[in-house]
């Protein structure tokens, strides 16, 4: 058999026998709306929540947003899809994305030496004599072999770039080998800023605003948080003593490039939109501010994490995933949704989550303003419910053109 035909059996058998899970009359998306909406206020009353913001982007748009509670406690102001929140290490995947497109600039290669962008780093001592050198796809998959740093990372979001450079230059404890094993580093993505600093010429934030939150139209978007319009400004607490507490406004500072960015709803539906948008591999023109191709290759797991249960109710018995880590994202195929890529934020205020499904064109995230709230559960609980619903359609690549089978 051709291999053109045998494309063509698989993406009929595909689409001709619907999942078993799958309502026989596909609802919309405004009709799941009121079990969505259950999903998200049941984690703002269980995980004592001021206000979440929620969204599902398919198609290329924002399809469906909503806000619940309050940006602020004293002011009553309610949340919208215009707030500002603080996301945390979901910043990670812009600063993966930047150090992608620098290489594809012809500005450094993944496989050099950090301590070629970041030069303190070359007096470093290394656990073993045989250790390999921290090179910058290390960083990127969490495999340098630094100590797990939560949640002291978070509170070095004021770290002077004075104060950074001496850190560095000291010199820093290993846990590992460098390219060992994964082991999650806030400390690892601060470098990654650093090296995109020194590499790009000009501070981290200004790369990111101009190489990409510009391009995409994220004209909300930014790391002075504290310089936010107050109307808008989602304020962070934390639950203690069964009453909320505001925590402390953090300053933008040298740990920016590991959790430091502010959107709204509006704003981070572009980025997300942008991301799905390189999915499937095409001929079209390539337009956006990185290339279709360079965005794929974040969902190359590039090391293992764990095997674990599905994320959320509707996965616990059900449903495990062997999850890796790829660059800026957890990756992970599942057993109903196919490939997904994913990513919590834990702030000190803040708690935010993200799932994409590039095989379906879908993507859900949602944001918080208390201390490590992270809506993970609701996020996915949504993404399965519009599986069942119907609403999960698979984006084929193009077939093959006639000679190449």
């Amino acid at each position: 058999m051709r291999l053109k035909s045998a494309l063509a059996f698989v993406l009929v058998l595909g689409t001709a026998i619907p999942a078993a899970a799958q309502e026989t009359t596909p609802r919309t998306l405004d009709q799941l709306a009121p079990e969505i909406d259950a999903l998200f206020a049941k984690f703002q009353a269980e995980q004592h929540v001021p206000g979440v913001v929620y969204g599902v982007v398919k198609e290329g748009k924002l399809a469906y947003v909503k806000g619940i509670g309050v940006q602020n406690i004293t002011d009553k102001r309610a949340v919208t899809a215009d707030s500002l929140f603080r996301i945390a290490s979901m910043t990670k995947a812009f600063t993966a994305l930047s150090i992608l497109k620098l290489r594809d600039d012809g500005k450094l290669r993944l496989d050099d030496l950090a301590e070629q962008y970041v030069p303190e780093m070359k007096g470093w001592t290394y656990p073993t004599k045989d250790s390999p050198r921290i090179r910058v796809r290390d960083l990127l998959q969490h495999v340098g072999g630094f100590v797990t740093d939560d949640p002291w990372g978070d509170r070095q979001q004021v770290l002077s770039q004075e104060d950074f450079t001496k850190i560095i230059a000291a010199g820093v404890p290993f846990s590992r080998v460098p390219q060992s094993a994964h082991e999650y580093s806030n400390f690892g993505y601060a470098l990654l800023g650093r090296i995109v600093t020194n590499v790009s010429g000009m501070p981290y934030t200004d790369y990111v605003q101009r190489t990409i939150l510009t391009p995409l139209g994220m004209t909300s978007s930014g790391f002075d948080a504290p310089k936010a319009p107050k109307a808008r400004y989602a304020l962070g607490y934390r639950w203690e003593n069964e009453r909320w507490n505001a925590e402390p406004e953090m300053v933008d500072g040298a740990f920016n490039a590991m959790g430091g960015l502010q959107v709204s709803a509006h704003d981070y539906a572009k980025w997300v939109a942008f991301l799905l948008s390189a999915w499937p591999a095409r001929d079209d023109a390539d337009n956006g501010p990185v290339k279709r191709s360079t965005v794929r290759e974040i969902a190359q797991g590039l090391n293992f994490v764990s095997v674990a249960n599905r994320i959320g109710t509707s996965g616990a018995t059900s449903c495990k995933q062997a999850a890796a880590y790829g660059m800026g994202w957890r990756v992970a195929q599942d057993c109903d949704l196919g490939l997904t890529l994913a990513h919590g934020g834990g702030y000190p205020g803040y708690g935010s989550h993200v799932m994409l499904m590039p095989d379906h064109g879908v993507g859900v995230f949602a944001l918080s303003n208390r201390t490590y709230a992270g809506p993970s559960g609701p996020a996915w609980d949504t993404a399965v419910a519009m599986d069942k619903a119907g609403l999960l359609e698979t984006r084929f690549p193009p077939q093959l053109r006639e000679g190449q089978a």
